[in-house]
């Protein structure tokens, strides 16, 4: 009895150990099960092919929303994306059709790239920016309308307008040194300073289609969608900065300067020939602006205001009116900084010629001329000494008389009746702008008086 009490012992023993390391193995995998069943959710049943399937059915915001779920769903979306049916569902091509054709019937192709843009922020997320910029590089370099010369008909087109919005949701959020190696990364993909080199060293004109293009990809790809002004101030500077100032003129003109309604070129005639609409120069005042603004840490004052005396003789002098017309649409303090620039420099003549087309500019586009009666009043406290000052009031009033005479001159000389109207408007319109320029300097004076 004593013997089988002690042989069974063991035995039990030896049967408990082999079952505990049993539970033990159960438990382990039943861990990595558990595991990957919470990577992958219920898609771990799912064979690939089925997985895929699932996600047509899906918005592409939606897929986004997924790829937040898990690394390994994350995994699975990016194989999902450089799959060739992914490709086919995602890399919509459709330019120039403004509307998707859609089952849903809604979103344009616009509003498609930027939920891909999202959906690839988030599927990227834990890439180093080198890496992300090779990945997205590798999935869209075969849609030709992203490239700078990759459409035939590029005012037809949103490729570049849907690259744009793409690139900057995908961006939205990085640092500047991140921003510096994206701007890096497009220029030799686009190969944009040889080819701005190009635009801005060739005789204005020569290179219409060229210019086209480069204005075309700054415009949408570079500039047209950011919502903060700091970002668009960025991506204008990396643009510009490159070059000497007679080169960021000439290229702040082909992005921003007037173009033709019928071809889409840039006209560069238009500020040399005949007085201009406001419409022609409000992207460059804007652009001015946005530089000029405290957010354009890389730009002084004094680069701004250079930058703007250069561009009034793109490609040649501009009319006065056409100089006076932009200075009034880039804000008081621009127009000031401006003016202020030609009197610290001992340049009356020319500072009273440009106030009396300020005047003009006033009448024409009926700005209150209270406006440029007070904006005298602060240029002449630059003036050092009452007798600059009262130099620079004699020149404006000589200005006043020696337009009115030339203008006059045009009208008696006019030779065709078109003509002989401009002329006698233009005449028209200096009369009552210098009479209400005086109007408003009697009103200040006899006010001051009276009280």
């Amino acid at each position: 009895m004593a013997a089988t009490a002690g042989s069974s012992h063991p035995h039990t023993a030896r049967q408990r150990q082999r079952r505990s390391s049993s539970r033990r193995q159960s438990c382990s995998s039943l861990g990595t099960a558990c595991q990957a069943l919470s990577a992958l959710g219920y898609f771990q049943t799912l064979p690939l092919e089925i997985f895929q399937m699932v996600l047509s059915y899906l918005s592409v915001r939606d897929i986004s929303m997924l790829s937040m779920v898990s690394k390994s769903i994350s995994s699975h979306l990016v194989s999902y994306i450089s799959s060739s049916s992914g490709n086919r569902r995602l890399l919509l091509q459709d330019f120039h059709n403004p509307q998707l054709p859609s089952k849903r019937g809604g979103a344009s192709i616009v509003e498609h790239y930027r939920s891909l843009g999202l959906l690839l922020k988030r599927c990227t997320l834990l890439l180093p920016t080198k890496d992300r910029l090779k990945y997205i590089h590798r999935l869209l370099s075969e849609v030709s309308c992203f490239k700078l010369n990759g459409c035939s008909s590029p005012l037809q087109c949103s490729g570049l307008q849907c690259y744009g919005v793409f690139l900057q949701i995908l961006t939205a959020g990085w640092d500047e040194l991140e921003c510096h190696r994206v701007f890096n990364f497009l220029c030799e993909l686009s190969n944009l300073p040889r080819k701005v080199q190009t635009v801005v060293s060739s005789k204005p004109g020569s290179a219409r289609k060229l210019e086209v293009r480069v204005r075309l990809y700054c415009r949408s790809v570079l500039l047209n969608h950011w919502v903060h002004r700091s970002d668009s101030a960025f991506w204008l500077t990396r643009i510009l900065k490159p070059w000497p100032i007679v080169n960021q003129a000439r290229l702040l003109y082909i992005i921003f300067g007037p173009v033709s309604s019928l071809d889409g070129h840039v006209v560069w005639q238009k500020m040399i020939e005949g007085p201009t609409d406001e419409s022609c120069l409000q992207g460059l005042a804007e652009a001015i602006k946005l530089l000029y603004d405290i957010e354009a840490r890389e730009w002084t004052a004094d680069d701004v205001i250079s930058l703007l005396d250069e561009l009034s003789v793109v490609p040649r002098e501009w009319l006065l009116e056409n100089s006076a017309r932009l200075l009034i649409l880039s804000g008081n303090s621009i127009c000031f900084t401006f003016l202020a620039s030609k009197a610290v420099n001992g340049r009356a003549q020319e500072l009273a010629r440009l106030m009396v087309f300020l005047t003009l500019v006033c009448e024409k586009d009926l700005y209150c001329m209270d406006w440029a009666v007070k904006m005298m009043q602060k240029i002449c406290k630059v003036f050092s000494t009452p007798g600059e000052r009262n130099n620079f009031l004699q020149c404006v009033e000589n200005a006043f008389a020696h337009m009115a005479m030339d203008m006059l001159q045009a009208v008696l000389a006019g030779g065709d009746r078109d003509a002989e109207d401009s002329s006698f408007f233009n005449l028209f319109h200096l009369m009552n702008a210098q009479a209400s320029f005086h109007k408003e300097i009697l009103y200040l004076t006899m006010g001051a008086t009276t009280t």
